[in-house]
């Protein structure tokens, strides 16, 4: 039984950058403990348990994840895909910090980094892609 998914999950709170680290390790391996969060992320830093667990909690809390109880150990789950996720919050950057402007998020983007001709390439396939829906 999943316990705690909000219905308005698209409205929840924008994840912190530590919330982030968490939710891509989930949608990486899928619906996980505290425990496999925790050495998931101890594979790289050094955190404690116990501030792993509170994490997950508040981000249950948030409505960022959604909770089983179908096991001993409680099993988390990100309550929105990653594509969901990421057009949300491109979604927001864009218009708190872009007013709104596609063209100057592009061009913040690509201005300050190197991009190699594969990754412009694919830019372009998916911009030709966009434009092809939109007619």
């Amino acid at each position: 039984m999943v316990i705690g998914v909000r219905n308005d999950s698209a409205k929840s709170p924008s994840p912190t950058d530590a919330e982030l680290e968490i939710l891509r390790i989930l949608w990486e391996r899928g619906a996980s403990t505290v425990r496999e969060v925790h050495t998931a992320i101890s594979e790289r830093k050094s955190i404690g348990y116990t501030t792993v667990l509170k994490q997950m909690q508040v981000m249950h809390q948030k409505g960022l994840l959604a909770r089983s109880d179908r096991f001993r150990s409680h099993v988390y789950e990100p309550a929105q895909s990653q594509t969901v996720m990421q057009r949300r919050l491109a979604a927001s950057m864009l218009h708190q910090v872009f007013d709104g402007s596609a063209r100057q998020l592009l061009q913040s983007a690509l201005g300050g980094r190197k991009v190699d001709a594969a990754e412009l390439h694919e830019i372009r396939q998916v911009l030709d892609q966009y434009e092809r829906k939109r007619r």
